[in-house]
């Protein structure tokens, strides 16, 4: 009886230590979002770097969602971890409006010159202009704010386009082609046979075939990256013509040059009749007069074929 009750008594303390124990292990399974998130190193920026981006994280066994966005000019952290500058394709599309177009060649030109910008296409005519304006991308919004005050603003929209993803796996895969070009060129030293030769060539070959291709792709993406494009439009003032009565000379001369215009079509059929009409009609009675006629060149034929004399 006496083990049975010091038995119970051992279950009653190590129930009781048990109960304690997870009363204090339930507030930090309760802790609010954002500080497991920090607690378990799922975020590794402070709230003022981002506003919106989004990450997973684990608590309780669960999971969840946490939304914020990166600030365009911050960092932010590659697939191994490093911390790498964002890659932004910058656009504009700016339409001015200036009392000539013309006068805005000189300040335009010499805008280009002092932000080292060119303009890959050009478009003049007779009360507007169009330019398409590659410049600098660290020089984009000055060279934008300056282009804007040569006139005033018609329209003005601008796209900034986030590539960092893209651009650094071309950048990766690009130097992993590279290294494993290099490493194939070591092994065709070391080839035995011609087989061996030929076949390590084939995969050189296809190597540099899939490094020139992505190459190229990471150079256009680059130039895209590095010079940012304005679309500038210049048009001029707006013509109001006014709409006026034709004066009588005007009206006189309108009709004179009808009736002259009617006259010369009239000589002209007359013209043709006499040319073409008079030689045709000619043709056709002699036609008639040899088939027909005193000759009968038909006729005589009829009676041949009929059995006439």
């Amino acid at each position: 009886m006496k083990y049975f009750i010091k038995t119970l008594f051992l279950f009653s303390i190590l129930f009781f230590f048990g109960a304690c124990g997870g009363r204090h292990m339930a507030p930090a399974a309760s802790m609010p979002a954002a500080s497991m998130l920090k607690a378990t190193g799922a975020a590794a920026y402070s709230d003022d770097q981002f506003d919106y981006e989004e990450v997973s994280f684990s608590a309780s066994g669960g999971s969840s969602n946490y939304t914020m966005t990166a600030d365009s000019s911050s960092p932010f952290l590659g697939e191994l971890g490093v911390e790498q500058t964002r890659k932004l394709v910058k656009m504009a599309d700016l339409s001015l409006r200036v009392e000539n177009p013309e006068a805005m060649e000189t300040p335009l030109t010499e805008l280009m010159g002092k932000y080292g910008a060119w303009s890959s296409s050009t478009g003049i005519y007779e009360n507007f202009r169009n330019y398409s304006i590659r410049v600098p991308s660290p020089l984009y919004d000055p060279m934008l704010t300056e282009l804007s005050g040569l006139g005033k603003i018609l329209r003005r929209t601008e796209n900034a386009e986030d590539v960092s993803l893209r651009y650094y796996d071309l950048e990766s895969r690009l130097a992993t082609k590279k290294e494993l070009l290099k490493t194939y060129q070591g092994y065709l030293s070391r080839a035995n046979n011609i087989d061996e030769i030929m076949t390590v060539e084939s995969r050189i070959a296809d190597l540099q075939q899939e490094i020139d291709w992505t190459g190229t792709q990471f150079r256009n993406l680059s130039n895209l990256v590095d010079y940012s494009t304005i679309h500038l439009e210049i048009v001029g003032p707006i013509s109001a013509s006014s709409y006026s009565e034709p004066t009588l000379g005007e009206k006189l001369r309108g009709l004179f040059g009808s009736f002259g215009r009617v006259v010369s079509s009239g000589l002209v059929v007359l013209m043709g009749i006499i040319i073409y009409g008079i030689p045709a009609i000619i043709i056709l009675i002699l036609l008639f007069w040899i088939l027909f006629g005193r000759i009968g060149l038909l006729k005589k034929l009829w009676r041949l074929v009929a059995g006439k004399k």
